[in-house]
């Protein structure tokens, strides 16, 4: 998020106070903890009013330093959380009338109690820093509130989520000359972040743009450092865009936790972000072959199928998985986790064939959405098993298939409902799936905007008069 309107002023309907002094240090359990004040306290009279950061920066791995800024610690965290590997490590600590020193392992966090400032190391090498206008809780006004949250009223998949607060809190680090960023999850934007918006939030928005399907909060510097934020929300990066020196990251809420890792080069921080969050499985072999799809708009069967697969051995270009996209089930009844048997009368013989005459692995598409048409709806309903309104109904729109509701994964039992027939699928002999639609969940119709003026039950937006034009 940009709050800076150029480099001296700041955006309309914000009120920006940035940390300005160490006005106390005290060490903690694993580190020390920072009472930072927006502007230089010089009297008790300047005690009063004042929007203090409390900042604790700890350790538990060894060249990872955990960093914790909270506003009013009163919030409300309602998850969900990553999970985390946290150890055991004790890093050495060290506090002086100038500075307060962590050092864990290699890496070493410098905060200067004199003039707010704080700096990274790794051995002797300087990885990164910040200072003046670093660290900061920003303050939205309620008016710049309500004309965000009347944008999101009139967008069927409103791509943010519904946060009543209009607090934020922001971490800002130096660049040096010739350092770039990479990162932040799977990205169809130039590889090197630089001169980047970077907005980690799920969105269904294609290829071709800067949102993309699976976003992750880390970034690592061609210096040799990498830095996760530990945060499910919308992380929004300014990746040397909003002031072309610096790397800045901002949260909504009261809470920004984020860990740095120091190393020697970008393999040192990317195991050290991996041992904290988890070192991933190895997928089987076999996914990292060429994958064919039969696509969205095909109209197919077993024999068009066999087409597709015949002509890329005819034109000698290797193939290890074939993939059934939407229609492999009926349409109007997505998901119902059953073939067509219009179009595949013997799923199990054809899977089998698939197999051990053409030796691939299949794949098949789903989605968390069940549509009215579909035989499990019934079933769902009937049980809890999916998401409903305030009112106790179940929610449905007719977005992507009439009808449809949205499984509710926070319900175990739904969990359990959705992956048996799953399971069922996977005995039949379906290798695995496309799991599809986990982002921009279409919202229409979910009440989550508090305000003055009435919804137009046809195009579902506040109007000062209902029904709107579209509806005359």
């Amino acid at each position: 998020m940009k709050f800076a309107d150029g480099f001296w002023l700041n955006q309309k309907g914000y009120e920006v106070n940035y940390a300005n002094q160490a006005f106390e240090v005290e060490e903690i359990e694993n580190g020390f903890m920072v009472v930072a004040t927006p502007y230089v306290v010089y009297n008790r009279a300047m005690m009063l009013g004042s929007a203090n950061l409390e900042i604790r920066y700890t350790s538990t791995q060894e060249n990872c330093i955990k960093v914790n800024i909270v506003h009013h610690k009163g919030y409300v965290d309602n998850g969900p959380h990553f999970v985390l590997n946290e150890g055991d490590f004790k890093p050495s600590v060290t506090i002086t009338e100038k500075e307060a020193v962590l050092v864990s392992g290699d890496t070493k966090l410098v905060v200067d109690r004199e003039n707010w400032a704080f700096t990274y190391y790794y051995k002797d090498k300087k990885l990164t820093s910040g200072g003046w206008r670093s660290t900061g809780v920003i303050f939205e006004s309620e008016y710049r509130k309500q004309a965000r949250m009347q944008l999101a009223a009139d967008d069927t998949f409103w791509n943010y989520p519904s946060d009543p607060h209009t607090t934020y809190i922001r971490e800002q680090f130096d660049t040096s000359v010739g350092e770039y960023f990479y990162g932040f999850g799977e990205k169809f934007t130039t590889f090197a972040k630089n001169g980047q918006t970077v907005d980690v939030w799920n969105s269904d928005g294609g290829t071709c743009s800067d949102q993309s399907y699976k976003c992750i909060p880390f970034y690592v510097s061609s210096r040799g450092y990498g830095v996760f934020v530990n945060s499910s929300d919308k992380v929004s990066y300014e990746v040397c865009s909003d002031t072309v020196s610096k790397v800045s990251f901002t949260v909504p809420g009261e809470c920004l936790e984020y860990f740095v890792f120091g190393g020697e080069n970008i393999t040192d921080a990317l195991s050290g972000y991996t041992t904290l969050t988890g070192k991933p499985s190895l997928p089987p072999a076999f996914s990292f072959g060429l994958w064919l799809t039969t696509s969205f708009t095909t109209t197919y069967n077993e024999e068009t199928i066999n087409s597709f697969i015949d002509g890329m051995a005819e034109r000698d270009i290797p193939l290890q998985v074939f993939h059934f996209d939407c229609f492999w089930m009926k349409g109007f009844e997505w998901c119902n986790f059953e073939w067509d048997k219009s179009q595949f009368p013997e799923p199990e013989a054809m899977l089998k064939r698939l197999h051990e005459d053409k030796n691939l692995h299949t794949c098949v598409w789903i989605n968390p959405y069940v549509g009215q048409r579909s035989r499990l709806f019934d079933e769902g309903m009937e049980n809890g098993y999916f998401i409903k309104n305030e009112d106790g109904s179940v929610f449905q729109c007719d977005t992507w298939q009439p009808g449809m509701a949205i499984v509710d994964f926070t319900n175990p039992d739904a969990c359990k409902w959705f992956a048996s027939y799953l399971r069922k699928l996977c005995e039949m002999g379906v290798d695995t799936f496309k799991t599809d639609f986990g982002e921009r969940i279409p919202t229409r119709g979910i009440k989550y905007f508090d305000g003055s003026l009435p919804v137009c039950k046809i195009c579902y937006s506040r109007r000062s008069e209902v029904p709107c034009s579209l509806g005359r």
